[in-house]
């Protein structure tokens, strides 16, 4: 029971839309029609202010860091924890209450690396933030920081669980950038 407990309930936080809830209720706007179109942070970001952007960037690390915290709560395995937080951040990408099309799951995979893995989630966002700033892509520096996920994982020695995690968020969040990668070669990717 406490399994398939896990199961639904880090799904359903993970599909929580909090770009398109808060963008609504606070900034009246619907993410959905504006910019990227995306729900997520960087969308936030830039049609809603600073404060929005990272305050649906923290709201969307939660999501993860709740999934793997149920895992640990419930069931108490790394297994289960990894599982957690791998169903939070599935449903940000594929959220229930969004028709399955959500986020990238950027935020959502470094609140579960962060519950995880805390020293690699500070080297994973030391980058990322470098190469943002360096480059002016948020893109750039997402791609980077999920593939080094793993890479560090492996060279930490963390538990096979959360290599395999830091494995599968870098895949899902490489492939739900590949339009920011054809926009990236062709010149036309958004800065910040």
């Amino acid at each position: 029971m406490d399994w398939a407990i896990l199961v639904i309930a880090a799904y359903l936080i993970g599909s929580l839309p909090n770009g398109l809830i808060f963008g609504k209720l606070i900034w009246k706007k619907d993410l959905r029609q504006c910019g990227s179109h995306n729900i997520g942070a960087t969308n936030a970001w830039r049609v809603l202010g600073r404060k929005a952007g990272f305050l649906i960037f923290l709201l969307d690390l939660i999501k993860g860091q709740i999934g793997v915290l149920l895992g640990g709560c419930l069931i108490g395995t790394p297994g289960a924890m990894v599982l957690g937080g791998l169903l939070a951040m599935i449903g940000h990408v594929f959220p229930l209450f969004l028709g399955f099309k959500g986020g990238k799951g950027v935020a959502t995979g470094l609140g579960v690396i962060s519950a995880l893995m805390p020293t690699i989630t500070a080297i994973i966002f030391v980058v990322w933030l470098v190469l943002t700033l360096l480059t002016r892509y948020v893109s750039v520096g997402s791609i980077v920081a999920a593939l080094l996920a793993p890479i560090l994982a492996a060279c930490f020695k963390e538990p096979a669980e959360f290599f395999a995690f830091a494995l599968i968020a870098a895949v899902v969040i490489i492939w739900r950038h590949k339009d920011n990668v054809k926009r990236l070669r062709a010149g036309r990717e958004n800065k910040i």
